[in-house]
């Protein structure tokens, strides 16, 4: 499956081959103020599979919460971000902001992550395994998403 997505603007376009690894909706605080948003959902995927077929990209570097690097990719006519690298998996893998796919609603969250942190008036959803924190991704994801999670930490190892 192909999924296409694009900025605010127009000008940055494209397209994402396959499912992804996991999708997220994160509360935490650093998102919200990242966002500007109550939370946010990426879908993380290899960033091979990820392909940019318009437009140009700015990059904006910010702390992630394990104090790594943040990768913020962003349109550079809008500055509407379109997916990130979080230092685990660098540039291996990416997390494309499911906001921006063209069909938003095809993808639904495998987890709601920092609960501990979301705004009080915010309803999670019953059907979705939420956390307080984050989760060990093993225990929630079939296993071949697991086996392609596991290729790619053990290549950021390498």
């Amino acid at each position: 499956m192909v999924r296409e997505g694009g900025c605010g603007c127009g000008a940055v376009r494209y397209c994402i081959s396959g499912s992804p690894i996991f999708v997220n909706n994160c509360h935490c605080t650093q998102c919200q103020h990242q966002t500007g948003s109550t939370s946010v959902v990426n879908a993380f995927i290899e960033s091979d599979r990820v392909e940019l077929l318009q437009g140009q990209l700015t990059e904006d570097v910010v702390k992630s919460g394990s104090g790594g690097p943040h990768i913020i990719c962003r349109c550079s006519e809008c500055g509407v971000a379109v997916w990130s690298y979080y230092p685990r998996l660098g540039r291996l893998g990416a997390g494309v902001r499911v906001g921006t796919l063209d069909d938003p609603s095809s993808l639904t969250p495998d987890a709601v992550i920092f609960v501990s942190e979301k705004m009080p008036w915010v309803a999670l959803p019953p059907d979705i395994p939420n956390f307080e924190k984050t989760y060990d991704y093993r225990e929630v994801l079939q296993r071949e998403r697991v086996e392609r999670m596991n290729a790619l930490l053990q290549k950021s190892q390498a």
